[in-house]
């Protein structure tokens, strides 16, 4: 059984507490690692380290650093069969979605920062001949990079990769379900050279190792994904400190189709967004309205073709359903099933634990579920429920599912569907949501910010936004006659 490590200050090491926490495969429902159960002392030692190494680095010019990020994307991709095993293992996600998205992902991430922060710069303003004013961006010092377990690594290196290019110095703790990628890109960026203390990576748990990092004096800014409450909470801590804290939270989204849409492309898109990573993803569209004459059929096709989705092994490559990341998580997703019952809901499809084949008979395997026959305001409707479980709700106007749309607590993301782009721009300028895919989904440029309003969210991540965040801007007048 493998044991895996902190990395602090260029150094491998154990929790000071000597103290562990089991690692699950969610596939087969059983230990297969351990991992360090750090807390506040362990943090502190990781801060220090931070601290010793920001004046150097962010000293370090703009094409230097460039070069060591660049290097760490290629060693990612060099190791993409690697990490997406680990991934699936880890996760319980199917390995063709890690190796196909999310380990290419997390390269990118490196490849756009390493690239993007020698393209950064800032403005310069002339005041009536007498004085130049110029803005400087300088790095905040040692930043908190705190990220969640549905998409590890992709969202780990969407927060270090920015931190590191803008010259700050980090301190990052990966969801305690899913840490096995974060200890390997540590291994990877020792490999590529990225100097002791500028990353260094706590595990353990958010209410311990996470609470440390988000009270720490010396951690600047807070970049945090994952549910709400906990984004609260940290909102809670970072404020009296007047830190920076930017907040990537949940999602109950609208995915909204009119009749006049591309039938045929926006049901096999439909099917990614509401089962890809077994709905285990903030963007899913939980939430499908359907213009009345497209119901009918869109709801017999629907049914039809999530019935094929293959729910299986994670390693095994057919696989396009993999497990739950716990057996807690697929708990709480179950019962959400059961609440369905209560408040009406009619089962087209699913609502059932199911075995696993082989060897995982003793996983987290849950059947793609879709309902009909719920009110658009029941719980179950506006509550993130985050597992393999949509919602099908007919509408007549743009009034009426513009309505439905922005009935929600959260607003992350919307998705709509029609030919007619003049409905798509007008829809798009009053649904409450920071993401409007249209005629598409998960179709991501990193030069765009991303982010959400309401309860999805507090700031953007992507794009030079996300440099600006890990910077402070600095005007510098002069006097010139």
């Amino acid at each position: 059984m493998e044991k895996i490590s902190n990395y602090i200050d260029g150094k491998f090491q154990e929790a000071l507490s000597k103290q562990t926490i089991e690692n699950i495969d969610p596939a087969v429902g059983e230990v297969y690692s351990q991992i360090p159960d750090s807390d506040e002392r362990d943090v502190e030692l990781a801060v220090q380290a931070a601290e010793r190494a920001f004046s150097e680095w962010a000293a370090l010019t703009t094409e230097k650093r460039s070069r060591l990020l660049l290097k760490i994307a290629s060693l990612i991709e060099a190791h993409v069969e690697e990490l997406a095993k680990l991934e699936s293992i880890d996760s319980g996600k199917p390995i063709r979605f890690a190796k196909q998205i999310e380990i290419p992902r997390a390269a990118a991430n490196f490849h756009f920062y390493g690239s993007a922060v020698e393209h950064f710069s800032s403005e310069s303003q002339i005041t009536d001949t007498r004085a130049i004013n110029f803005n400087l961006r300088q790095p905040i010092g040692v930043v908190g990079c705190i990220s969640p377990w549905n998409l590890p690594l992709y969202l780990f290196t969407w927060k270090v990769a920015p931190a590191l290019a803008a010259g700050n110095c980090v301190v990052a703790k990966p969801s305690e379900i899913t840490p096995m990628t974060a200890y390997r890109l540590a291994k990877i960026c020792e490999e590529a050279g990225l100097p002791k203390g500028v990353l260094n990576i706590v595990h353990g748990y958010g209410h311990k190792a996470g609470q440390a990092i988000t009270a720490h004096s010396k951690v600047k800014a807070i970049s945090f994904t994952g549910s709400t409450r906990t984004g609260a909470e940290i909102a809670k801590t970072a404020a009296p400190l007047f830190k920076k804290v930017s907040l990537e939270m949940g999602g109950k989204n609208p995915n909204i189709i009119f009749a006049d849409c591309d039938f045929d492309e926006m049901l096999q898109t439909t099917l990614r967004s509401s089962f890809l990573n077994q709905g285990q993803i903030c963007l899913t569209g939980s939430r499908i309205f359907i213009e009345k004459p497209l119901y009918e059929k869109f709801k017999k096709e629907f049914v039809a073709e999530a019935a094929k989705w293959k729910v299986g092994d994670p390693l095994d490559e057919a696989t396009l359903e993999g497990a739950l990341s716990s057996k807690s998580h697929m708990e709480k997703v179950l019962s959400y099933i059961e609440l369905a019952k209560k408040e009406g809901a009619k089962f087209l499809l699913g609502g059932n634990q199911v075995e696993g084949p082989g060897r995982c008979k003793n996983g987290y395997f849950m059947e793609p579920t879709i309902l009909e026959a719920l009110p658009p305001e029941s719980r179950v409707c506006q509550e993130e429920i985050f597992g393999p479980v949509v919602s099908l709700i007919p509408f007549e106007t743009e009034e009426e599912v513009l309505g439905y749309a922005n009935q929600s607590p959260y607003g992350l993301a919307a998705m709509i569907w029609s030919r007619d782009i003049k409905r798509c721009h007008r829809m798009a300028r009053q649904i409450e949501s920071g993401i409007v895919w249209i005629n598409c989904w998960l179709l991501r440029d990193l030069r765009t910010p991303f982010g959400g309003v309401k309860q999805s969210g507090l700031g953007r991540e992507g794009g030079f936004g996300v440099l600006e965040f890990y910077t402070e801007s600095k005007n510098v007048c002069i006097k010139v006659d």
